[in-house]
């Protein structure tokens, strides 16, 4: 999974948020064991103490965790992951709502196209 990095942000911030994304996704479930870090390294296609240092700023945060001799594996704090969750919601949806005022949509616009996309996937969703 040869990761595209933007030159703007370093290197081990855009693989915490890729691990995070995974995490807070359900990619990776909660005590999932990972990789080693070489195997992560090579699978980002970064250094693996670029790799380390993702990972340990991880798991100050809470989100990873090591146990001795057995490896990292994912929290298994449910109330953590759905904080990182939440904070990724919020700023994901502040990036949008700058981009759109960027555009020169008022608030209302902004609403419509929100509420809009969401009948459309709702009418399209076969599920349900």
């Amino acid at each position: 999974m040869a990761s595209d990095f933007s030159s703007n942000v370093p290197i081990y911030l855009q693989i915490m948020n890729d691990v995070k994304l995974k995490i807070v996704s359900g990619v990776w479930e909660p005590g999932q064991r990972l990789q080693s870090v070489r195997d992560l390294a090579v699978e980002f296609s970064v250094n693996p103490n670029t790799m380390q240092r993702a990972l340990a700023e991880l798991e100050r945060d809470g989100l990873l965790y090591t146990e001795r001799t057995a490896g990292r594996f994912v929290s298994q704090d449910q109330a953590r992951i759905s904080k990182a969750r939440g904070e990724m919601g919020e700023e994901y949806t502040g990036n949008y709502y700058s981009a759109m005022k960027k555009l020169g949509y008022k608030d209302e616009e902004i609403l419509y196209i929100v509420t809009d996309k969401l009948k459309f996937k709702k009418e399209g969703d076969t599920n349900g």
